[in-house]
């Protein structure tokens, strides 16, 4: 479900250029119209709800995702920009749509960042040496299942959730390919620790991104999620684990090399993400700028690859693949930066930028407002917070999270954590609700599928009101 793009340089240069302005133009933008009961509301309304059905149906009418919420986006802001003219002042809606595109062109740029390290690295077999280390290490299946359940964990902290749960479900398929009872067990086992691992760090998925760049929770005090997020990966796991299969798989390997550079480029993710902190709390600037920067350290670091003409090294130690999985080795002359954006999932973000516009115009209608006093206001925040955690089970939690922090609710920050606890984690519930598990769908070819993950929903959702309990329990203080 990848979308192959050309970047157009010339325009996101346009929309860095125009980054001041935008600020500028949210401190004076005016009080909004309350449009909930206008024509316009009503439009808007049934605009993103088709769109949102729409991209739910990709799977049934092969029609990518981003498409239906592109046009859906335009049209609520033109219906908002339209009811403004004829009130004779159409630049407060101006202003409120340039602000909502700021917020995504500072996602947009912080993705587009790591994920063309994530390229980097796939292209010079990272993944691969990973993939195979586990492979060769001939084990059987209970502790594959431990292992490949805990890497993903913490792999997905810092890697986004569906490249670390297709390389964890490469893994799981290569050695089990004759027990899909296997199979399907590690697959369920992996799609909840992804979304555990991420939520739990501020570089795990768009929704805890969202929280940190808006400033509501600071860097450090994601880590608090910590144990919360640990307990929601292991009353599953502990659950299933007699159910997996005591036999030792037998795997065919052969001998691959790492291209050069590979090192190198890690340290340079991790400088990356470093800059991207080290910009937020003591420069008070985006993340997205230190990503930037950190981009620029792979760009020269390519061109020095480039110039020296760098070749597989024929005297390193060989690293044990399966078979049917090795690519093609890559020439280092053409190891382009630009091509690796182009690779970008490109489907996926603009996505995120009909979904963010989309919110972001019914926010600006009085939508948001209107749910965030019945959901808030009638409510107590924890059981506002389970629901709307329990929501991303079929809502995508991105959408979801921007949609809360339009709705701006006066919680405190233990609030904050909880319903960035249950939005990363709620997704875990059902194979559809979150990126590894539609990625699994798709890669183990009917082994694991949406009943098989049904079937261990209750083990899941057992998991998911222990790690509230515990989060509630470590992190009191926040309250």
């Amino acid at each position: 479900m990848k979308l192959q793009m050309h970047y157009g340089h010339g325009l996101l240069g346009g929309l860095l250029l125009a980054l001041p302005a935008l600020s500028g133009a949210a401190e004076t933008a005016a009080e909004p119209l309350d449009l909930t009961h206008h024509w316009a509301g009503y439009f808007s309304l049934i605009v993103i709800a088709l769109a949102y059905v729409a991209a739910m149906l990709e799977e049934v009418t092969e029609l990518r995702k981003s498409k239906p919420m592109l046009l859906g986006a335009s049209l609520v802001w033109l219906a908002i920009v339209l009811v403004y003219r004829q009130h004779g002042d159409p630049l407060p809606a101006v202003q409120a749509f340039k602000q909502n595109l700021l917020a995504y062109i500072e996602l947009l740029l912080f993705i587009m960042v790591s994920m063309t390290y994530l390229n980097a690295m796939e292209d010079m077999r990272v993944f691969d040496a990973l993939r195979v280390r586990l492979v060769s290490l001939n084990l059987g299946y209970r502790p594959l299942f431990w292992i490949t359940g805990l890497l993903v964990f913490f792999m997905s902290c810092v890697i986004n959730g569906l490249t670390a749960g297709l390389l964890m479900g490469a893994v799981v398929v290569a050695v089990g390919k004759h027990n899909p009872r296997f199979v399907s067990l590690a697959c369920i086992n992996i799609v909840v620790a992804t979304n555990a691992g991420g939520s739990f760090s501020p570089l795990g998925g768009i929704s805890t991104l969202f929280v940190w760049q808006k400033g509501m929770v600071e860097f450090t005090e994601f880590f608090t999620l910590f144990l919360p997020c640990l307990v929601n990966f292991l009353i599953p796991a502990l659950c299933m684990h007699c159910a997996v299969p005591k036999e030792k798989p037998a795997v065919e390997t052969q001998a691959v090399t790492l291209l050069p550079g590979a090192k190198r480029v890690i340290v340079l993710f991790g400088v990356t993400i470093a800059l991207a902190v080290v910009f937020d709390m003591a420069l008070q600037l985006p993340p997205a700028a230190g990503m930037m920067g950190g981009l620029s350290l792979l760009q020269l670091f390519s061109f020095y690859l480039k110039k020296t003409e760098a070749r597989p090294d024929a005297t390193a130690d060989p690293i044990l693949i399966e078979p049917n999985l090795v690519p093609q080795l890559l020439d280092q002359r053409q190891q382009d930066i630009f091509d690796k954006i182009g690779r970008l999932e490109w489907d996926t973000l603009l996505f995120f930028y009909g979904a963010m516009m989309g919110i972001g115009g019914l926010g600006y209608i009085g939508y948001l407002d209107a749910v965030s006093g019945w959901l808030y206001g009638q409510h107590s925040p924890t059981l506002a917070n389970i629901l709307i955690g329990l929501s991303s089970a079929f809502v995508d939690n991105g959408t979801l999270m921007f949609a809360v922090l339009t709705m701006h609710p006066d919680i405190p920050q233990g609030q904050w954590l909880l319903v960035t606890l249950t939005l990363g984690v709620g997704g875990s519930l059902l194979a559809i609700g979150s990126a590894p598990g539609i990625g699994l769908l798709g890669m183990t070819k009917g082994q694991y599928s949406f009943s098989s993950h049904l079937k261990w929903c209750p083990a899941i959702l057992l998991g998911y009101f222990a790690a509230i309990g515990v989060h509630f329990l470590v992190n009191a203080r926040y309250f």
